[in-house]
């Protein structure tokens, strides 16, 4: 599948990918709603989602003026997210942020861990070499970086290398790094049709030359072996994610997205163990809507969703970018609407 820019994408094509996007980000809110458990609102986990997702779309458009780094990019997206934090609402007189900063919902404070303040707090971006809260391993990072695995254009190594460069943003442990990369590898695997099982050993493969990468790749195994061994619970679910790190965070999700008979099946076993329940249920709906495309999610928990037309707007706006972005920006013509959405300032 390609796509990237030039390529050409057939109609089947084009509605297979839109249905994964939306699938994804879909997921990602109802399985990190689920986890809330408060009648559809989500937290600070799909917040930040919607912001790398911005963040993608802003870096395809800026990429046209010769500007092309897309942690910068997405750095200034979570900028714009922390905003919604500290503000009390919208800046109308911000040109530059864009459609999605002014979506009024989203400036509900959601609980942000002080880690993610912290990082985003100043206009210093963090990086692998310098990252900031050098200590901090825990699953946020990796949570946001679904997205990127919808990259589909792009090499997996490459999208390894963003997630793992954006999560020193806030996450500076490695392996919360890696966990975020192992992430965005799977979901690029799901995003290109492969099933979930091979899109795993993928990453295992991807992951193995980088240093430090044995307790991500440890737990990975531990969740493909675990399938194997009887019947899923709470228990197995809360032995995989340990002490809430982002590498059995991640295991955990996995193996819950492995094991379900269905989607509601699968979010049900991630949300209903006692570790961190709103980040297992947020990676496992991202992939279980990869996997499957939007369809599959159960339309009761779509239909009191927090901030659903928000999602559903921002998933087409990076299917159509991806799909059809030299129509929308190209050297032959440019769509002013488009470039207020996703300003290139």
């Amino acid at each position: 599948m390609g796509g990237s820019a030039g390529a050409v994408w057939g109609r089947s094509e084009q509605q297979d990918f839109r249905s994964r996007v939306r699938g994804t980000l879909l997921g990602a809110a109802v399985g990190d709603a689920q986890g809330v458990g408060e009648g559809g609102s989500v937290s600070h986990l799909t917040q930040l989602t919607l912001f790398s997702v911005d963040g993608l779309i802003r870096a395809q458009v800026r990429r046209d003026t010769g500007a092309w780094h897309p942690p910068t990019d997405l750095h200034r997206a979570y900028r714009r997210w922390y905003a919604t934090q500290t503000d009390w609402g919208p800046d109308e007189r911000r040109a530059e942020d864009g459609w999605l900063a002014r979506e009024e919902w989203l400036y509900a404070r959601r609980g942000a861990p002080r880690s993610l303040l912290l990082g985003l707090g100043d206009d210093t971006v963090g990086t692998p070499e310098a990252p900031k809260n050098p200590g901090e391993r825990g699953a946020e990072a990796a949570v946001r970086s679904a997205p990127f695995g919808l990259l589909v254009g792009w090499e997996p190594q490459l999208v390894v290398q963003l997630a793992v460069e954006c999560a020193a943003q806030t996450h500076g442990h490695p392996a919360a790094g890696l966990a975020a990369g192992a992430y965005a590898a799977v979901v690029h695997g799901l995003a290109r049709g492969e099933g979930l099982d091979g899109a795993v050993q993928r990453t295992l493969g991807l992951l193995g030359a980088r240093p430090g990468h044995q307790p991500v790749t440890d737990g990975l195994q531990h969740a493909l072996g675990a399938v194997r061994q009887g019947m899923p619970g709470p228990e197995r679910v809360a032995e995989l994610a340990g002490e809430g790190h982002a590498e059995g965070v991640l295991a955990a999700a996995v193996y819950c997205a492995l094991v379900g008979e269905d989607v509601r099946h699968g979010l049900r076993l991630a949300v209903g163990h006692d570790g961190p329940r709103t980040a297992t249920g947020a990676l496992a709906g991202a992939l279980l809507g990869a996997l499957h495309g939007e369809t599959a999610l159960p339309p009761s928990w779509l239909a009191e969703l927090e901030g659903r037309p928000t999602l559903l707007e921002l998933a087409d706006d990076f299917a159509m970018e991806m799909t059809q972005g030299p129509a929308l920006h190209g050297p032959g013509e440019s769509s002013a609407a488009w470039l207020a959405r996703y300003p290139r300032g």
